[in-house]
């Protein structure tokens, strides 16, 4: 299986000319970073996790 990138644990990190990916749970193969099939640890991305909050969350601004 490839990159769940829809998974809250999945993260990423630019240092200088690369791009480093991670499962924040260390679920992941690190050579070639791919997700396992069927992961125990598959979290759905909420939109939180991106920094933005929806317009009816009842909070100003």
């Amino acid at each position: 299986m490839g990159v769940r990138l829809d998974c809250r644990h999945y993260s990423t990190r630019t240092t200088g000319d690369d791009v480093v990916q991670r499962c924040r749970v260390g679920a992941s193969l690190d050579t070639p970073f791919a997700c396992p099939d069927g992961c125990l640890f598959f979290e759905p991305r909420s939109i939180a996790d991106a920094g933005w909050r929806r317009a009816d969350d009842g909070r100003d601004g």
